[in-house]
């Protein structure tokens, strides 16, 4: 990730319209920013998952993803889940480990990618 070309900018992520977004089971709402041009655009987003979501799709994108309330099990396409939880993150690079999200309780989720 590059941070390349923005000047610096304040969000006030309650002003940002949610994007709705179905899982296999339950929805996400994400409000989402970006920052930059090109390859060095940068995407950053207040997730939140409803309680029973899991995640339609196997992701292949890399992210540095804040659980800041909650918790979800990463569930990565080689077997092993990754449990995180309030006040832990992760990080994956582009295609390097296929993962898909699920959570029982609901997350809130700061995500970088």
């Amino acid at each position: 990730m590059k941070l390349d070309n923005f000047p610096i900018a304040l969000t006030e992520w309650s002003q940002i319209e949610p994007e709705r977004h179905e899982g296999d089971e339950g929805f996400s709402l994400w409000r989402v920013q970006y920052f930059g041009e090109g390859e060095s655009r940068v995407r950053v987003r207040l997730v939140e998952h409803s309680p029973g979501y899991v995640s339609d799709h196997w992701c292949h994108k890399g992210h540095v993803i804040f659980c800041i309330k909650g918790g979800m099990d990463t569930h990565l396409k080689d077997g092993r889940v990754l449990k995180v939880r309030e006040g832990m993150s992760y990080q994956v690079a582009d295609d390097a480990e296929a993962h898909s999200s699920r959570t029982e309780t609901g997350a809130t989720l700061f995500i970088v990618d």
